[in-house]
């Protein structure tokens, strides 16, 4: 009897052994495919400036799955070593080469300037800097008050000379200010231009002055003026609805479409048919009876 109760919890134990071999093995082989799955991204550990130079202590490696790695990840913080951020990468960010100037660029302003563009600085105090509020990354027009040059027989004329133009810096900063009082002490702006708009700006600053005029950062519109003078200032202007701060023009409601008037939208009722032409008839008497007989259509 004892020698039956030994086989049956040998058999058992065998059995519960066997049973947890299988399930360690299975999920062995389960994460083993899982992390096969993974692919190392290199990330920012902690916030990286544009126009910084990335050093490996500034980098950590996390796993992402292969169907959500951005494209052009690196896979260790060696290659990114010395490297050149274009744009601000937010801790756990991961580290793209979109995100990076060409390898062998220096670090700070010229890093961030766009093939075929240039970057010029241009003097403002608190009313041409709109009071500090032209930040990097601002999207501003340039207007030039500027004497026309012919010996005083026309009047100074404002004109907008450039528009949509970037703002890559606002004093030695090329990242927003930490506060606004250095903002409201920046006595220059470093401007994004092509060659041939830093030719026109030259000339303006040199012969004019000039004001910055903020626009919204999604208007890209292209704004065609005549310019104005004193005789034209002077004939007043149109008193425009004032839009709420930060309409945008896409949010403007589409004009409905024209609507077609409802005798048209209403289908036509079909014509009733003719009624059948009447048949003769001829009364007949009969007795005392009378009756209408009518008579076959030919």
């Amino acid at each position: 009897m004892r020698n039956k109760r030994f086989i049956v919890v040998l058999v058992g134990a065998l059995l519960f052994g066997l049973l947890a071999a299988f399930t360690v093995s299975r999920y062995l082989s389960t994460a083993s495919a899982y992390n096969k799955s993974l692919n190392k991204v290199a990330v920012a550990k902690v916030a990286i400036p544009v126009g910084t130079k990335i050093v490996p202590e500034q980098i950590t490696i996390v796993q992402f799955p292969k169907e959500s790695t951005p494209d052009g990840t690196y896979e260790s913080a060696d290659k990114l070593n010395g490297r050149v951020a274009v744009v601000n990468i937010a801790p756990r960010e991961p580290v793209t080469e979109s995100r990076l100037a060409p390898e062998g660029s220096a670090g700070g302003l010229s890093a961030v300037i766009p093939e075929g563009y240039r970057a010029m600085t241009v003097k403002v105090d608190d009313v041409v800097g709109i009071s500090g509020f032209i930040q990097p990354g601002t999207l501003v027009d340039v207007v030039v008050v500027i004497d026309p040059g012919d010996g005083g027989k026309t009047d100074p004329i404002g004109k907008i000379v450039l528009q949509n133009i970037k703002v890559l810096a606002n004093g030695q900063n090329i990242d927003k200010p930490e506060n606004q009082r250095d903002a409201n002490s920046v006595k220059a702006v470093t401007l994004q231009v092509t060659p041939e708009q830093a030719e026109k700006l030259a000339l303006a600053a040199t012969e004019g002055k000039l004001q910055l005029v903020m626009r919204n950062s999604t208007d890209q519109d292209d704004e065609t003026t005549t310019g104005i003078n004193k005789r034209a200032l002077l004939g007043g202007d149109k008193a425009n609805p004032a839009p709420e701060p930060g309409s945008l023009k896409s949010e403007q409601p589409k004009p409905a479409p024209r609507s077609k008037p409802r005798a048209e939208m209403k289908a036509k009722p079909a014509a009733a048919p003719a009624p059948p032409a009447p048949r003769a008839q001829v009364e007949m008497i009969e007795g005392s009876k009378r009756r209408s007989v009518d008579f076959p259509q030919l």
